[in-house]
C-alpha cells in the first residue's frame, strides 16, 4: 500500500486482537490495540484512520461505542464484526453510522481489503478510487519463499506450515497460498513450486508413455496401483526443488489496474502473477484477491 493506514482494533478477546494484530501488521498496516469500547474512546486520541470494533462487548458495546466514536470522529471509518446470531444487530449499526461489517470467523484478507476500501473512500470524501494491482497482492515478506536448491522434502514442510499457520483463531483466519516462491541468490523469482507440480512429481515416467494402439484400452487393475503413491511420494524428498518446479510467473506492475492483472490470467489461465515495483519483486496477486474485490464491488 502507499500509505500507512492506522487501525484501531476494538474487541474484549485479547487473543484475537493479539493475533489480528500480527496479521494486520504483516500487511503494512499499523494497528493500536484496545480490549472495551472505553478504552477504544481513550485510543481516538492516537488518530486512528480506520475503526474495528466488535458488537458484542462486555460494559460499553459496540453500538454504544460506535455512537461516541463517530460524535467525536464523525469522518473516521468504522468497520464492525458481528457473531453468529447478530447480523440485524450489524445491519442496525450500518443505519448508525458504520462503514460496513464483516461476520466471524472473518478471512484477514478481506478484512484487510475492507480496511484499505474504508480508508480510501475516506480520502476520496465518500468516492472510491479504483484499486491499483498493488492495493491488494500479498506482499513478498507475506508469500512463502525458497531457494531452488532446497529439498522437495523441506518444501512440503513449507507448503504445509502455510496452511496451518493461517488459521489463526476460531474467529479470524487467513487462507494458504497453496504454492512457493522460488528465488535465487539476487532474490530473483526464478519459478514456482505448487501442489499441481508435486502431484506430477510422482507420476512414473512410463504412465504417460505412448501405449501400442491395440493397448489403448487396457485398464491397470487395483494391484497394479497397489503402493505406487507411497513409494513415488518417498522417492521425492531429498530431490531439489528446481528439478520439478515450474518457470517463474508471469509478471504485472503494482501501480497496473486490476482489469489487466484480471485479463493476463483468463487469457492465460493463471492463477497468480507476480507484482514488480520498480522492476523489484513486490508480492503476488492472486485469483482469489480478485475475487475478494470483485465481492467488495459487487456488495456496493
Amino acid at each position: 500500500m502507499s500509505d500507512i493506514i492506522k487501525v484501531l482494533m476494538v474487541d474484549d478477546e485479547e487473543q484475537f486482537r493479539a493475533t489480528t494484530k500480527k496479521l494486520l501488521n504483516r500487511r503494512g498496516f499499523e494497528t493500536i490495540l484496545a480490549g472495551s469500547g472505553e478504552e477504544a474512546i481513550d485510543k481516538l486520541d492516537e488518530n486512528p484512520d480506520i475503526v474495528i470494533l466488535d458488537i458484542k462487548m462486555p460494559g460499553m458495546d459496540g453500538h454504544e461505542a460506535l455512537k461516541e466514536i463517530k460524535s467525536r470522529t464523525p469522518d473516521v471509518p468504522v468497520i464492525m464484526l458481528t457473531g453468529h446470531g447478530t447480523m440485524p444487530s450489524a445491519r442496525e449499526a450500518l443505519i448508525e453510522g458504520a462503514f460496513d461489517y464483516l461476520s466471524k470467523p472473518c478471512d484477514i484478507d478481506v478484512l484487510a481489503a475492507k480496511i484499505t476500501d474504508a480508508f480510501q473512500q475516506m480520502k476520496a470524501e465518500g468516492v472510491a478510487g479504483e484499486k491499483r494491482v498493488m492495493d491488494v497482492m500479498i506482499p513478498l515478506e507475506d508469500y512463502t519463499t525458497m531457494k531452488g536448491r532446497q529439498t522437495i522434502g523441506e518444501a512440503i514442510l513449507k507448503l504445509r506450515e502455510s496452511f496451518t499457520s493461517k488459521v489463526s483463531t476460531s474467529r479470524i483466519m487467513e487462507t494458504g497460498h497453496r504454492s512457493i516462491l522460488i528465488l535465487d541468490d539476487k532474490s530473483e523469482v526464478e519459478g514456482i513450486l505448487s501442489i499441481r507440480d508435486l502431484l506430477k512429481g510422482i507420476m512414473p515416467a512410463y504412465l504417460g508413455a505412448s501405449k501400442p494402439s491395440m493397448a489403448d484400452s487396457i485398464q491397470y487393475s487395483p494391484m497394479f496401483w497397489t503402493g505406487m503413491f507411497t513409494s513415488e511420494v518417498k522417492g521425492l524428498a531429498k530431490k531439489e526443488i528446481r528439478d520439478l518446479m515450474s518457470p517463474a510467473p508471469f509478471t504485472i506492475d503494482g501501480e497496473s489496474n486490476l482489469m489487466e492483472a484480471a485479463h493476463m490470467m483468463f487469457t492465460n489461465r493463471l492463477r497468480r502473477l507476480v507484482v514488480l515495483t520498480s522492476g523489484k519483486v513486490a508480492g503476488v496477486i492472486r485469483e482469489q484477491d480478485l475475487f475478494f474485490e470483485i465481492e467488495r464491488i459487487q456488495k456496493g
